[in-house]
């Protein structure tokens, strides 16, 4: 049988009988480390092993007593949705010395403890395979020492250990995300934000200063979000004569208009000679050299609090039951692994090998070796460096090419958080790449109705952190306006189209490709970026605005569930948007500790409901308080959620009583997550250098002409890369009817939701990450790499 085929087994058959797990956060705090923690303990308790909480990190490992405690289901319940980690954490000194591992081991044995899951940073991982490698030593110790019988060393005699990656810092090579890293990112973006109203009113210049010892992640990342006029990072020092360029630079921004700067500096952020570059030293050059009223504001450990992303309990939902699958299936012989992510699949790497290439990056930055720390950093971080530079700094119009193509980019369907940032960055990018940039507004419906006009690069400034569409969107499909549209790119001379919208803008793409037949303006370059908060489009497996909307769903839930704490046992019914596709209610329920997530995309009856009603009514008889149901707006036309409502408010009674809440429009609104904000950058980035290169391929006697099926395409992340897919291609794969892919990555997640809510069901591990090993620039040379 092919290794594909021997994976591809369900979940049942993996049991963990006679196993014992046990879980520990250690190191710095990071949210979403408790949803990984709930993830360890009802996967371990679902195949049947013992759990045990190892409580103040490896110091109670050390300590042992009452700090290792047997996990229940109950008692990792409404932890989802806390910030840092409830078993704690803490810096061990005693884990350090051979006197504190052999205290560790032996309470461990006791317990007949054998695999550990390890949630914190480079530290604590390195700590763990140290412990591994000296275990056996350590037991033969034990048994000298008269502290544990002979047999305990051939009953134990492998100690497995799983990591996850637990850091707001992201500074660990291997994984595209770190647990806590989006989580950190929506503290700094809500402070920017807010930042920014200030600054406007009183013209001033803000300095930001955000974590970031060793690794300027937060700070690179946060200042593409917001479009922040320098970045002073620890990876990429500034060239000397740096001072008068960013004075230069600010200086110039104003004189265009713009009433305020952002400078966002890294903690650990030096010059070229190792010199530390202060939020303070920064706020004394501006005043000195430019007179700017200045402003400093350290964010300090307000990036540590507050409430995990969507993004970051997701993260670590899937990562906690990776971590059990790893556990399950290793041997004396596996080594210690790490549960990674790399573009949107669980990958498993060897855990030394990642911490070796981490240690890569810090001694190139020791030997100012800049360039090399930044490649090891991984593509996602060079790339989001490229980025940033391309948008934030502008060329002389003396150093741009001069194409002489005109571009131009519009937004179709329902408005999407994050389009916004998609079309300054292809404006900038476009202008960078030295065409003239055209905006359409209102979509095909201004195209036609000839709304078309030069947009320049200030014209885009501040538009990163706007949510809806400041171009206006609309539904229209251009079927019957392609005369007029035709006329419309003829007169403005468009010489190639970026689309961001949803399923409609799919639709407005095959429609334009077909009337290449009859039209040849419309044998240009095309190229569509998925922009939905539904994520219905074929071809992708995330759409620019989804995690917006998630974050808003998830949020929402969090405070419904609150409003019934010290009541009456409660379960509440919430309908979601998403058309026919079940996304947004599926990874929500995932993330908000769903009980139920009710979807087109898996037909239910009568007898599921029932079930699902028994099944809360047990957990509502024990100590469970809150229930939460989800359904998705078109999941069964019978089935409403007002039947759902009279249902569970009938079946319930006694037990426990029912509110429902339609959440509607709240799910587009409001400003972008910074998921989406760098998603729309980089992807809209990456998008016009395809334009580029089309237009470069395509000219031939003094005009463009592209007729072929790959000049007409959609720019999706699969799995683990961005990739261009003719629409054309596209059309096998959709469900035109009901606007959804034929297939959906994300179906694979409701098992574990199910799971997760103490539902017996199969688990379909074909997908769970194979061991695989870290070259260089990889696994983050995934172009995806979850678009942060």
């Amino acid at each position: 049988m092919a290794q594909s085929d021997t994976k591809k087994i369900f979940f049942e058959n993996l049991s963990g009988a006679g196993k014992a797990i046990a879980v520990l956060t250690s190191g710095g705090d990071a949210q979403g480390m408790n949803a990984a923690v709930r993830a360890v303990v009802r996967m371990g308790l679902y195949v049947g092993a013992k759990v045990y909480f190892i409580r103040e990190g490896y110091q109670g490992m050390v300590d042992g007593g009452e700090n290792i405690t047997e996990a229940t289901w109950e008692s990792v319940s409404s932890m989802l949705q806390v910030g840092g980690t409830v078993i704690g954490s803490a810096r061990c000194k005693d884990f350090r010395t051979h006197e504190g591992r052999l205290k560790a081991a032996l309470n461990l044995v006791k317990l007949g403890i054998t695999n550990l899951c390890v949630i914190g940073g480079d530290g604590s991982l390195t700590g763990a395979n140290l412990f591994r490698e000296e275990w056996s030593g350590l037991l033969t110790e034990l048994v000298e020492q008269g502290s544990i019988e002979q047999q305990s060393v051939q009953t134990y005699s492998a100690l497995h250990i799983v990591g996850m990656v637990g850091s707001i810092d992201n500074d660990f090579c291997g994984t595209d995300m770190t647990i806590g890293t989006d989580s950190a990112l929506h503290r700094i973006i809500e402070v920017v934000d807010a930042i920014m109203t200030t600054a406007q009113s009183h013209q001033r210049t803000f300095v930001l200063e955000v974590m970031g010892r060793h690794c300027g992640y937060l700070a690179l990342v946060s200042a593409l979000a917001c479009g922040a006029d320098w970045v002073l990072i620890p990876e990429m020092p500034p060239e000397d004569g740096w001072e008068e360029k960013m004075c230069q630079k600010l200086s110039a921004t104003r004189s265009r208009g713009t009433r305020l700067n952002i400078i966002i500096v890294a903690e650990g952020a030096i010059d070229r000679h190792g010199k530390p570059i202060t939020s303070s030293i920064v706020k004394d050059l501006v005043v000195k050299c430019l007179g700017f009223d200045t402003r400093v504001t350290i964010l300090g450990h307000v990036q540590r609090g507050g409430t995990p992303s969507a993004f970051d309990r997701i993260l670590a939902s899937r990562m906690g039951v990776e971590a059990v699958l790893a556990l399950l299936e290793t041997t004396a012989n596996t080594p210690a692994c790490v549960v990674s992510l790399c573009g949107n699949q669980s990958v498993r790497l060897p855990l030394m090998e990642c911490v070796e290439m981490t240690q890569k990056v810090q001694k190139a930055m020791d030997e100012k070796k800049f360039e090399e720390a930044v490649k090891l950093r991984g593509r996602s971080f060079e790339n989001n460096l490229k980025t940033y530079k391309l948008l934030a700094h502008r060329k002389p119009e003396s150093e741009l090419p001069t194409s002489n193509f005109n571009v131009a980019v519009l937004n179709v369907g329902a408005p999407a958080a994050g389009m916004n940032a998609a079309v300054r960055s292809a404006v900038r990018v476009g202008i960078s790449e030295g065409h003239k940039m055209f905006a359409v507004s209102d979509g095909f419906e201004g195209f036609y109705k000839g709304q078309i006009k030069e947009i320049k690069w200030a014209d885009v400034g501040g538009w990163t952190g706007q949510g809806g569409s400041l171009l206006g969107t609309k539904r229209t499909l251009p079927a019957k306006h392609v005369e007029k549209i035709a006329e419309q790119m003829r007169a403005h001379n468009i010489n190639a189209l970026l689309v961001i919208g949803g399923f409609e803008a799919l639709e407005c793409l095959l429609q334009l490709y077909e009337a290449r037949g009859i039209y040849e303006e419309f044998c240009i370059p095309m190229c569509m970026l998925p922009a939905t908060i539904s994520n219905n489009v074929p071809g992708t497996d995330l759409s620019i605005g989804a995690d917006t909307a998630l974050n808003a769903i998830v949020e929402t839930c969090d405070r419904i569930k609150q409003s019934a704490s010290g009541t009456k046992r409660r379960v509440f019914i919430i309908e979601t948007m998403g058309g026919y596709c079940g996304y947004l209610a599926t990874v929500a329920g995932l993330a908000a500790g769903a009980d139920a997530a009710y979807i087109y995309e898996e037909p239910f009856d009568i007898r599921d409901l029932q079930a699902n009603v028994e099944h809360l009514t047990e957990k509502m008889k024990t100590s469970i308080q809150r229930g939460l149901v989800l359904r998705n707006e078109n999941s069964n036309e019978n089935y409403t959620t007002d039947f759902i409502y009279q249902l569970y408010s009938e079946e319930g009674k006694g037990v426990f009583d029912c509110r429902k809440n339609v959440l509607g429009h709240m799910q587009q609104g409001g400003a972008p997550s910074p998921f989406d904000r760098n998603f729309g950058t980089k992807i809209s980035a990456k998008a016009m250098q395809w334009v580029t290169k089309k237009l470069v391929e395509t000219f031939r006697q003094g005009r463009v002409f592209a007729n072929t099926e790959d000049s007409c395409c959609l720019l999706g992340m699969r799995r683990r890369a961005l990739i261009f897919q003719p629409v054309v291609q596209l059309k096998g794969e959709t469900d035109f009817v009901h606007r959804i892919p034929k297939e959906q990555w994300w179906l694979k997640l409701r098992p574990l939701m199910k799971i997760l809510a103490k539902y017996k069901t199969s688990y379909d591990v074909s997908d769970s990450g194979q061991l695989e090993h870290v070259v260089h620039n990889r696994p983050k040379d995934s172009d995806a790499s979850v678009a942060m």
